[in-house]
């Protein structure tokens, strides 16, 4: 493939971001095809934008959070895409099986990989320090 297709691929997952950041949840899902893998820190994989969209609720009840300093790095053939972000998050409400929620602050580095096929995310696996947030939110050592 070209630097076109690197571009193209760079440019679609800087979308993406631009719509979380902005709490659209439907341009998000813009971006992603029908069939889209979506892989949880610390958790399986759930399968089409409508599990994807159900996250995306379920986030936005216990979690108000702003990506900075994100650096989106694209594969040579435009079909895969890294990227590394800070996560500036507010913890609004109990997440199961997570420590109660009291509106605590926490700021994580955190790292996402995207598949890419015909203009679309094919793929979302995100990864971040859990033990991090918790001691975050708990106020205790990791």
């Amino acid at each position: 493939m070209s630097a076109s297709s690197q571009s193209a691929a760079e440019a679609l997952v800087q979308r993406y971001y631009e719509a979380f950041n902005a709490g659209d949840v439907p341009a998000m899902l813009a971006c992603l095809s029908d069939d889209v893998a979506h892989d949880v820190n610390q958790g399986g994989r759930r399968n089409g934008k409508a599990l994807f969209e159900e996250f995306c609720g379920h986030m936005e009840r216990c979690y108000k959070e702003q990506l900075t300093d994100i650096v989106v790095m694209p594969s040579a053939d435009g079909r895969r895409v890294a990227a590394e972000f800070t996560v500036n998050g507010t913890y609004l409400s109990d997440d199961e099986g997570l420590p109660p929620a009291t509106g605590q602050t926490y700021t994580l580095p955190a790292g996402t990989f995207f598949d890419i096929a015909d203009g679309k995310i094919t793929r979302v696996t995100t990864h971040y320090n859990l033990q991090d947030w918790i001691a975050q939110v708990t106020g205790k050592a990791a």
